[in-house]
């Protein structure tokens, strides 16, 4: 099973830090709400036979209906939303700032169990990490090479979708725990594409996209979204939450290589200020890092 946590975790890394460059690509000839349906769609459309495959046609058709409402619900604030906002903000932002301000979700979900996990409160160190992670989001907006009100609103709907994921992680902890995680997956990606489905079809490509951008959905959705979802699943079942949540920490400077290779786009020092401080901050926020505390014999002066 331990074997199995760093191929497991690469792979994640790898689909996920590569989405933004998939869709950066694909989204200069399928707009937004179209590319994410098609994404959605062609995910449940895999990942529905495979739920049948597995447990049965009638075992998955009724645990399909039981967990429509969890499905529905994840389908949009998991799925839906933000991937369409991802998309929108990667018309008037590099792929990697993407990335990188994508990167705050674990921020958003310490602030959102301040009010649904009241247990679970922010103080010292970690109410730290939240606030150094907000100053990183705003020197990473400060620092794109060409600075104006598109790409500020550009990271500003990233950072929107990295609070609908949160909310998403949250809602899944609070009312899901019981729904097998590859019946959650299929049942989220069917209804998101339904979510998309009236906006989609506004947003019909006027011409026939070329091969390159649809060699991207065709990689965004069959790797990034159908085997993504499952092996996330699987992940969250062999190693658990914690561990599954460092791929947060591997995303953003995989999404930056493919950005800068394969995009040329630019590398400036106030993106990578930017992302040092939202992963610092994300690494003090959700408790991944911890400051040792002096003890009273430490504290003590010494002659």
């Amino acid at each position: 099973m331990t074997r199995s946590y760093p191929v497991l975790l690469g792979f994640l890394a790898l689909v996920w830090g590569g989405s933004y460059f998939f869709i950066k690509v694909a989204i200069d000839e399928i707009e937004p709400a179209a590319m994410m349906f098609v994404r959605l769609a062609v995910a449940a459309a895999i990942l529905v036979p495979f739920v049948m495959w597995q447990r049965g046609t009638a075992d998955a058709v009724a645990e399909l209906r039981a967990g429509w409402r969890p499905g529905l619900v994840l389908g949009a604030i998991n799925a839906a939303i933000p991937f369409t906002l991802i998309a929108w903000g990667e018309k008037h932002i590099e792929s990697g700032v993407a990335a990188i301000a994508n990167a705050t979700v674990p921020i958003f979900v310490v602030l959102l169990a301040i009010r649904f996990k009241p247990s679970e409160r922010a103080t010292g160190a970690r109410l730290a990490g939240i606030l150094l992670g907000l100053v990183g989001v705003a020197v990473l907006t400060g620092g794109q090479p060409d600075l104006g009100l598109w790409p500020v609103l550009g990271v500003g709907a990233v950072v929107l979708a990295s609070l609908s994921y949160a909310a998403g992680g949250i809602y899944g902890q609070l009312r899901v725990a019981g729904t097998p995680g590859p019946v959650l997956a299929a049942a989220s990606m069917t209804f998101g594409a339904l979510i998309l489905l009236p906006f989609a079809a506004f947003q019909i490509p006027a011409t026939m996209p070329g091969w390159p951008t649809w060699a991207s959905l065709a990689a965004l959705t069959i790797g990034g979204t159908a085997l993504a979802q499952l092996v996330l699943y699987r992940m969250l079942r062999l190693h658990g939450a914690s561990r599954v949540s460092l791929v947060t920490y591997l995303m953003p400077p995989i999404a930056l290589v493919y950005g800068v290779l394969l995009l040329g786009e630019s590398l400036t020092w106030g993106v990578l200020g930017g992302l040092a401080l939202i992963l610092l901050g994300v690494a003090l926020g959700s408790g991944a890092l911890r400051i040792p505390r002096r003890t009273a014999a430490e504290a003590a002066p010494h002659g």
